[in-house]
């Protein structure tokens, strides 16, 4: 329940301002990753999806990696708002 009323508040403040930083695009992909989860969840055959996840996933990763290297301040905050667990980079 506290997550979901943070992606929300995120969400509104972010839609305000640059839907363009690497932030905001991580956020898209994570609230897409869980709803196709979810999704998946019940329709356990449904490859497309399945697909769609994964190029999700890749990008999102490497979202974080490069956000993780130009700024790993702005990395770690974004890691804990999102409830990501940190990935190991290079």
């Amino acid at each position: 329940m506290v997550r979901n009323s943070f992606i929300s508040v995120i969400s509104q403040k972010e839609n305000e301002e640059n839907r363009g930083s690497v932030e905001f695009q991580v956020f898209s992909f994570t609230t897409k990753i869980r709803r196709l989860t979810s999704h998946l969840e019940l329709h356990k055959k449904d490859y497309s999806s399945q697909r769609g996840l994964r190029k999700i996933l890749g990008k999102r990763q490497r979202l974080l990696a490069y956000l993780s290297k130009k700024n790993s301040v702005r990395y770690k905050e974004l890691i804990g708002q999102l409830d990501i667990r940190e990935t190991k980079t290079r």
